[in-house]
């Protein structure tokens, strides 16, 4: 694969070009991941945009897709270009993804300024593919203005997206009882804004005690240095409706600008490099207890553990020492 040419037609806007290089960067082969390294590496040289990376969570059900769809349609009828990688979760016993959030989205899908890329989450946990921040560097190059990032929806896990977005957006859906007991407080502190769908029809009224419910426990959270006053905050919207987008696109610009402006926008992406950095020495290390080797010293000292001739505390410290890999 000629990357110098892959790169030039990114850089230029190719949506073929673009699909291409998501396909590489999401190989395991050695010999892909080389070619990714590259590539991403030289479409850094060649341009410095920053597209607004946007974060999207929520549970099962709350219309996430509907509300992308409808989000993405008022972006794209503003003149910007809005890139969707949406993951869906891989099965345990199959390894398969359905990826069916293009179908889902089919007004946008048609855009010629919008571009979805659905993605299997594979076995990496916290809602995002492992390469996602690669595919929004991607997106980036490409030059998209908005680059919303999907996560499978499973739950407190969901924190990972974080680490890859300006923004971090959580969408809930009204509901009775206690709400608050359906997001706990890790992702709860992750939240920038809060949106409260489906507040249309018989709704609207749950959904806006359900705002009020949450705005009143933002409040409880302690205040982080990089959000301005009033931030975060929770809203309602209705993406059947088109409801309270554009008031959504303005609070979620306000915020950018300001972060922007005090140094924490760039400060928030160079913390995110570390953190990716840090993550790929990670599953490296990682990738170690794959090896045929690795996989023999598992078995054999597993035995040991299972038949209780030792601990897996020790065990463990074994294996590591076997593999020269500190415990320390």
């Amino acid at each position: 694969m000629d990357i110098a040419k892959l790169s030039d037609k990114i850089v230029t806007g190719d949506r073929r070009a673009l699909a291409r290089a998501i396909t590489l960067v999401e190989s395991s082969r050695a010999d892909h991941r080389e070619q990714a390294a590259e590539l991403i590496e030289a479409l850094s040289r060649k341009t410095d945009a920053q597209a607004v990376r946007i974060g999207l969570s929520g549970t099962p059900g709350v219309g996430k897709s509907t509300f992308i769809e409808s989000f993405g349609m008022m972006l794209t009828g503003q003149g910007l270009r809005v890139a969707v990688l949406a993951v869906d979760p891989s099965s345990a016993r199959s390894g398969g993804s359905i990826l069916g959030d293009k179908t889902r989205m089919e007004q946008l899908s048609r855009d010629p300024n919008a571009f979805i890329r659905p993605s299997p989450s594979g076995t990496h946990l916290g809602g995002v593919a492992r390469r996602s921040r690669e595919a929004v560097a991607l997106c980036e190059a490409a030059g998209f203005d908005v680059i919303l990032i999907e996560t499978v929806g499973v739950g407190q896990s969901e924190t990972v997206v974080a680490e890859m977005s300006d923004l971090f957006i959580l969408l809930l859906a009204p509901a009775g009882g206690d709400e608050l007991q359906g997001v706990k407080r890790g992702i709860m502190e992750m939240a920038d804004i809060i949106l409260v769908n489906k507040a249309d029809g018989d709704l609207k009224p749950t959904a806006m005690r359900t705002c009020a419910d949450y705005a009143g426990a933002l409040r409880l959270l302690r205040k982080r240095p990089y959000d301005p006053e009033g931030f975060p905050k929770a809203m309602t919207v209705s993406a059947l409706e088109q409801d309270g987008l554009s008031k959504a696109w303005e609070e979620m610009n306000t915020l950018v600008d300001w972060r922007r402006e005090t140094g924490h926008f760039a400060d928030r992406r160079a913390e995110q490099a570390r953190y990716w950095f840090e993550e790929e020495v990670r599953q490296a290390l990682l990738a170690q207890l794959r090896t045929g080797q690795a996989r023999a010293a598992l078995d054999r000292i597993g035995q040991r553990v299972a038949q209780g001739q030792t601990t897996p505390s020790k065990a463990a410290a074994q294996l590591l020492q076997d593999l020269h890999i500190s415990s320390e």
